[in-house]
């Protein structure tokens, strides 16, 4: 079967053309990225951002929708007597959701690996608040410093305060039994 005709040629580098502009053009025309669900199910792709926005009761330029007054940068305004015209919010829900669910509460997921929760519980159980101890310890495969040991332990403290509560509290009848 006979090659396709001019495959074989060596290409050449065409310096005119402006390969910026191209690929700038390309990526303004795609739709924009969404992050939000409440916005992306609200939008209609057939209008412009800033229509899209207006309608949601959105603000596409920040600047442009909560302006500083010339007076706080030092210079009078000469004010028209004009004030914009209201614009009509035709999806007032999209607004609601989005300031509903910045309302309610982080969820914490602070979370440690269990290696590092028996590395630390190991450490106390067998060595107390003695960290110059817990540094020579053979478990100390990573050989931490008595500083290191001590910070692994209060990020445990500070992630699980009542679990270390009550491993502390279980850990003093043992200590009474062995005196």
């Amino acid at each position: 079967m006979p090659k396709a005709k001019g495959k074989s040629r060596r290409h050449k580098y065409s310096y005119n053309l402006n390969r910026k502009r191209l690929y700038r053009s390309a990526r303004r025309r795609a739709a924009p990225r969404i992050a939000c669900s409440h916005i992306r199910h609200a939008w209609d792709p057939h209008k412009s951002v800033a229509q899209n926005l207006a309608e949601m009761g959105l603000a596409e330029d920040p600047n442009k929708a909560l302006p500083i007054p010339k007076k706080l940068l030092g210079m009078e305004v000469e004010s028209d007597g004009q004030q914009p015209g209201k614009k009509i919010v035709r999806k007032p829900y999209v607004v609601n959701e989005m300031e509903l669910e910045a309302s309610l509460p982080e969820k914490k997921s602070n979370t440690l690996s269990r290696d590092l929760i028996d590395y630390v519980r190991y450490m106390i159980q067998n060595h107390g608040e003695n960290y110059k101890e817990m540094a020579r310890d053979e478990k100390n495969y990573y050989q931490d410093t008595p500083k290191q040991i001590k910070r692994k332990i209060n990020v445990y403290k500070n992630f699980y305060p009542e679990e270390y509560k009550n491993f502390i509290a279980s850990l003093k009848p043992e200590k009474m039994e062995v005196q």
